[in-house]
């Protein structure tokens, strides 16, 4: 295997000290032209490339902030990366985006990783809803902001939305259009975001007089489409089958949709339905999908703007506050649930 080139070569090539090497790549303006480029010219020949690694832990400070999303399958989640990168990259910092894929173990792998690179900070939307690895990772010292989950003391920033408000969004929709018995699709019981969106589901549902008895849960351990149409099939099964679902992602939506065009059974003719998230594939769909919308990019962007607030990359890290952001949702209605009962 050929040795890497470094800064030692560079020096021996261009005949100056490793030190003048250093004050060309850092200090350029500190060497004179006629050294700087003969530096310039060897380390052109070499193919040097600098260690920014080293360089970090030299400075203390690396350039490099983390991302840990629940999936990288989901649309919302690349939404997400997508707003934090744009707002770490105006700050000159890269994202290391990683994936937990909704495990509390893989999450713990990728904490532990991003304390050994000791990134400048990271994205966090948790897997484990214990809070085990949450405190397991403030033990480094490394600043995070979480992403899609309000936090619950004040020793940290978040930036999530409302779901208690989405979830009433969607089943006043619901409930309007004159449907009285809902089915809820919600993904694992341990999410705040699952949880919080059938407390809104059930506060519509109060408001217009009807008890928790009308929202029939269909847990799923995962938020994709495979949990979906394995949903939809235990739906079809029920013998006082709903006349309405609301899934708590857009993926379980287009999972239920797959089940029920299998099965023959129209929507919104027979069952209307109504998915959160608003991914790009929901306006798509066969049928296109009622979605709760979330600003995923807008939330991305804002985690990483106090992010890099809290460590001085993006203002005064003596002035930063911790905070909770908490944005609004949005229904956005398309032909999955304009069905009438």
């Amino acid at each position: 295997m050929a040795r890497s080139v470094g800064i030692k070569d560079v020096a021996r090539v261009a005949g100056v000290s490793v030190g003048t090497v250093s004050n060309v790549i850092n200090r350029p303006d500190a060497v004179g032209p006629d050294i700087r480029a003969r530096v310039l010219s060897a380390i052109d020949r070499l193919g040097y490339v600098r260690s920014e690694s080293a360089r970090q832990l030299r400075a203390g400070r690396s350039r490099i902030m983390g991302l840990l999303v629940l999936d990288m399958g989901n649309p919302f989640f690349v939404d997400v990366a997508r707003g934090a990168e744009r707002a770490a990259r105006e700050a000159g910092l890269g994202v290391m985006v990683c994936n937990s894929a909704q495990s509390p173990g893989e999450e713990a792998e990728y904490l532990s990783l991003f304390a050994e690179q000791r990134v400048r900070g990271v994205l966090l939307t948790p897997a484990d809803a214990t809070g085990r690895n949450i405190a397991a990772f403030r033990r480094h010292g490394i600043p995070f902001v979480l992403v899609d989950r309000v936090a619950e003391g004040t020793t940290e920033c978040s930036v999530s939305v409302d779901d208690v408000a989405g979830g009433a969004l969607a089943v006043r929709h619901l409930v309007e259009a004159g449907h009285r018995s809902i089915a809820y699709v919600s993904g694992p019981p341990g999410f705040n975001q699952v949880r919080d969106r059938r407390t809104g589901a059930l506060a519509a549902l109060a408001e217009a007089g009807l008890g928790p008895e009308a929202l029939r849960e269909l847990p799923t351990e995962r938020l994709d489409v495979a949990a979906g149409r394995d949903a939809g099939a235990r739906l079809l099964g029920l013998a006082d089958r709903p006349t309405a679902v609301f899934c708590a992602n857009d993926l379980l939506a287009l999972g239920v949709l797959q089940s029920l065009f299998a099965a023959g059974v129209s929507v919104p003719g027979d069952l209307a339905l109504v998915g959160y998230d608003d991914i790009e594939f929901a306006a798509a769909a066969a049928v296109p999908l009622t979605s709760v919308r979330q600003p995923a990019a807008a939330m991305g962007a804002l985690a990483a703007g106090l992010l890099l607030e809290e460590t001085g990359a993006g203002g005064d890290p003596e002035a930063h506050e911790h905070r909770r952001v908490v944005l609004q949702p949005e229904l956005v209605v398309r032909r999955s649930s304009l069905s009438s009962r």
